[in-house]
Formats: C-alpha cells, structure tokens, sequence
C-alpha cells in the first residue's frame, strides 16, 4: 500500500471506538494500514472491536479507558505508546445524548437543573475533546506531526429541537476544533472535525424506529429534511476520516468540518 491514502505507519487512537459510528471509523483506519487503538469503558466491546479487525487482517489492541478520567487516558497513552508506538493520528468518537436534558412535553427549558446541563458538557466537550486532545495531543504537538479528528453533529450547526444541551455541547466541539486548529498549526499537527447525520446506532435507534421497524414520526421529519431521503450507515464516515487522518491527502487542510449528512445541512425547509 502506497498512495494518497495509505496510513501505514501511523499509530491511530479512536476514543469511543466501542460504539457503532468510532468503530466503523477505527476499521476503515485500519483496512488503510494504521495500527489502530481502541479506546473504551466497555472491555467486551472493545476487545471484540479489536478482534474483528485482526480477522479482517489489520493490526488493532484493545485499552480500556474512561475518556472523563485524565489519569486513565494517560495510563492509556502510556500504554499505547509502549505496545504500538507513539500515536499519530486520534479520533474523538465518544459522547452522546443525556435524555435528562431533553426537551419534552413534560420537561421545559426553565427545569433543566444545571448538574444535568454539565455533565451532557463533560460528556461531548471535556471528555470527547478537551482531555483527550491534551493527553494525545499535547505529545503530537512536541514531535512536530499529527491529525486529530473530532466528531460533532449537525445539531452543532443548526439545533436539533429537544436535545438543547447536546447541540450547545457539540457546537462548543466546533469552536474548540477551529481554535486548536490555529494553536497547533505551526506545530504541524492537524485539528479537524467531521458531522456525522442521521446515523441509526444504539443511542438513537429507539428515537428513530418503532417497535415493527418502521420510522418514528420524528425520523419522518428527518428523512424530509434529508436531500437522499434515507439515514447514513456506518461504513460511510471511514473515507472522510481516511482523508482527514492522511498526511499526504490532507497535509494542508485543517480547521475544517467536513460533512457526512446526506444533504441535511444544505436546506432549510
């Protein structure tokens, strides 16, 4: 493998790979000849994530950590260091949504308490960005070379009704990629972001689809909202994370938040 996208090489660290959307991310870099870590609290998950990919022929170690844990991701930085070599590439893959802060017919704006307001922030922002990029990122900086991927949401753009404390969070991901974009400019190390759609997983699955299979009424509103008329799969964010964790294909492109959403952000109504 040699060309525009090859990643051999490169050590890559996917926070939140035991999730559907981190784990496609962290097969794609692999199949481009990363040797790839998987980062996650669930040990079953992740070593299965990591197994998969050694079956599919690419090199993958599983290393259990809690992304809103520093003293954890540094003893996983350590560890990654020591069995796959200092790490080059990482992907911010790890957040979601807390239903406490969302909105419903029952729970308005006034009664979200501001400990449910927080702790969706250090989900999407301390623990998705913030730490990781100063345990992972801080090194790339000192050696002079390095991608880091972060993962938003087109909520971050427009908000998505309801789920008011995620999009907040998740723009707050924008803005803090944009400005360590600039920080580390000069350092060689890369800061982009890449905003997933609509992309059925275990989080939302239960928003989107009725028991039978059938889209909710709010998955309705999505689908009309999307140009391609359907939701994303997986597998289809590993090209823009190849393309952006590339040196070669992307050495110059940073600060940029690169869409995956069908359509969605294009239009209004």
């Amino acid at each position: 493998m040699n060309g525009l996208f090859d990643l051999s090489g490169d050590v890559a660290v996917v926070i939140g790979a035991t999730g559907a959307l981190g784990g496609a991310i962290a097969d794609g870099l692999a199949s481009a000849g990363a040797s790839v870590a998987i980062l996650g609290r669930s040990e079953e998950r992740g070593r299965a994530r990591a197994e998969a990919i050694r079956q599919a022929g690419g090199s993958a170690e599983f290393f259990q950590a809690d992304a809103m844990d520093r003293a954890s991701l540094e003893e996983a930085h350590r560890r990654v260091a020591e069995a796959l070599g200092a790490p080059t590439i990482l992907v911010n893959a790890a957040g979601g949504n807390d239903p406490s802060v969302t909105l419903t017919p029952d729970k308005s704006f006034a009664s979200i308490a501001v400990k449910d307001w927080q702790a969706n922030f250090d989900l999407n922002l301390v623990g998705g960005v913030l730490l990781p990029c100063q345990v992972f990122g801080a090194p790339m900086v000192e050696r002079g070379t390095g991608s880091i991927i972060n993962i938003a949401s087109v909520s971050a753009h427009l908000p998505l009704s309801r789920v008011i404390a995620y999009s907040a969070a998740k723009a707050a991901v924008l803005n803090l990629t944009q400005f360590l974009s600039r920080e580390w400019a000069t350092a060689g190390v890369r800061v982009n972001s890449i905003t997933p759609g609509f992309f059925p997983a275990e989080q939302n699955r239960r928003l989107l689809f009725q028991e039978d299979g059938s889209p909710t009424p709010r998955a309705q509103s999505i689908l009309q909202h999307t140009p391609m008329q359907r939701f994303g799969q997986p597998a289809e964010l590993i090209g823009a994370a190849i393309f952006l964790a590339s040196a070669k294909a992307a050495g110059f492109v940073t600060g940029i938040d690169l869409r995956v959403d069908g359509g969605f952000l294009s239009q209004t109504i």
